[in-house]
C-alpha cells in the first residue's frame, strides 16, 4: 500500500498505528492525521529515533499494510 492510500484511509488504519507504535498517544495519532512526515516526527520524539530510522520504520510498516 502506498502512503496516499493510507492517508485516505487514516481513520481505518490508525488502530494499526496504535498497535504498532504503542508509545504514540491518541493526541499524537490525531495530530498525524495521515501525514507521513508528522508520523515520522512523532516517532522520533516518542522513541528517540533518528529521522532515517523512523522513516525506515514507517516504510517497513507501509509494506506490511
Amino acid at each position: 500500500m502506498n502512503w496516499d492510500l493510507i492517508e485516505g484511509k487514516w481513520k481505518e488504519v490508525k488502530g494499526q498505528v496504535r498497535s504498532k507504535w504503542a508509545k504514540l498517544t491518541d493526541d499524537d495519532i490525531e495530530a498525524v492525521a495521515g501525514k507521513k512526515d508528522e508520523l515520522i516526527g512523532r516517532l522520533q520524539q516518542r522513541y528517540g529515533l533518528k529521522r532515517d530510522a523512523a522513516e525506515a520504520e514507517v516504510d517497513g510498516w507501509i509494506k506490511q499494510v
